[in-house]
């Protein structure tokens, strides 16, 4: 099995070969699309009638341009049999629904079990049966890629969640030793974690599959607090210079399980600073929780936050669960203060500068003043006092977590 596990991550790269191959076959452009119609890859067609908008009707444009398909476009192709067939399946063309030209689709298949499509444009005459059967052919061996790719994100959750799950020192170590073995030589390759929090159920078969997220090595779920669950993701990165990567996987996982942005409770995400290897694989994972946390904590911070861009919250997350709230602070912390502590905070967030605090709140510099000496008066804090503004700053951010 681990084995496999090596072949798959050594061939991932065949899906773009094995696609072109397709066309070439079939003397047309072809993509290939997993069975969540998300775009897996596409065939290059050097042709003009490429230019033509009768082929790049707005279905196939999104698809390729979004690298996914609309679940009303899922529905309606779906609609024709796909999940159920064996063979090609023609779609006519029907613009009302943004399908300028017919469809080929040739569903790819292992073991009897649908994992993907090929789509193809259909043409007049179009492609003979024994050029699709071709095709078909090697749609077989896309789709035990794609089996062998589904195993191994299997495999390595076990992997994973030891990692997350170690305690710093040798058990740690002996964790990612096992799961740098899994994954071959890409476990020296550029990558960052992900956090996904709260995630819906702990159930591993209610969890994604890595096949249907680009970049994505393994995944599991983790305790996230008391009660709640939390998704853990290995992500892979182009290099260690960006985590777009892993906030694409970040938004993609939100969407799965109908996350509103901004919505009280909903589902946000950290992602952690990117790292070549998985060596730090254990300070990766509380990086991408703790923004995680953040993400919850301050809506400033949209619903997925990197490490590189929570500011205080990169100490503060380090703290206790529920610190004990300073008793000079305590005072303010109330829900008949929460005006004033907002106050505050936002006047420290400014740097003490009042004509910003005033603008940023759309109150009156006055008003703002009033606030301020009353913020004094119960703390007892001097907001003319580094220190003081400083204690008071670091209070009114723990108390968000």
């Amino acid at each position: 099995m681990r084995e496999n596990a090596r072949v798959t991550a050594e061939h991932r790269g065949d899906y773009q070969e094995l696609i072109d191959e397709i066309s070439e076959l079939l003397d047309a452009p072809a993509t290939l699309e997993n069975r969540d119609f998300e775009l897996i890859a596409f065939g290059a067609y050097d042709d003009e009638g490429d230019l033509d908008p009768t082929v790049l009707d707005p279905v196939r444009t999104r698809s390729i341009l979004t690298r996914r398909s609309t679940a009303a476009v899922r529905a309606w192709f779906e609609g024709f049999g796909i999940t159920r067939a064996t063979g090609p399946v023609r779609i006519p063309p029907t613009p009302d629904a943004g399908v300028y030209r017919g469809r080929i689709c040739l569903p790819v298949r292992h073991r009897g079990v649908v994992l993907g499509y090929v789509w193809l444009l259909d043409g007049d005459p179009g492609p003979t049966d024994a050029q699709l059967a071709a095709a078909m052919e090697v749609t077989a061996r896309i789709g035990a890629l794609l089996a062998d790719e589904a195993q191994h994100g299997a495999d390595l959750t076990r992997e994973l969640r030891a990692v997350l799950a170690a305690e710093a020192g040798w058990q740690r170590d002996a964790a990612v030793a096992e799961l740098r073995t899994a994954l071959g030589v890409r476990a020296d390759g550029p990558h960052t974690v992900v956090c996904v929090a709260p995630w819906p159920s702990a159930d591993p078969a209610e969890a994604p599959s890595v096949r249907t997220l680009p970049g994505a090595e393994a995944l599991c779920t983790v305790p996230w607090g008391v009660s709640e669950h939390c998704l853990a993701v290995l992500v892979r990165l182009r290099s260690t210079q960006t985590v777009a990567a892993g906030v694409s996987v970040a938004m993609r996982l939100r969407e799965r399980v109908g996350a509103g942005a901004g919505a009280p409770g909903s589902v946000v995400a950290g992602v952690a600073a990117a790292r070549a290897g998985i060596a730090e694989l254990g300070v990766a994972w509380q990086e991408a929780s703790a923004s995680a946390r953040a993400a919850l904590a301050d809506p400033r911070f949209g619903p997925v936050a990197e490490w590189s861009g929570i500011g205080p919250y990169r100490l503060l997350t380090s703290l206790p669960p529920a610190p004990v709230a300073d008793p000079v602070v305590a005072p303010l912390l109330t829900p008949a203060q929460r005006e004033l502590a907002r106050t505050a905070e936002v006047f420290l967030d400014c740097a003490g500068q009042a004509g910003r605090t005033a603008a940023a709140l759309g109150i009156h510099r006055q008003t703002l003043y009033y606030r301020l000496s009353r913020v004094e008066q119960l703390t007892g804090l001097d907001l003319d006092d580094g220190e003081d503004r400083l204690l008071l700053h670091m209070a009114l951010k723990a108390a968000r977590l």
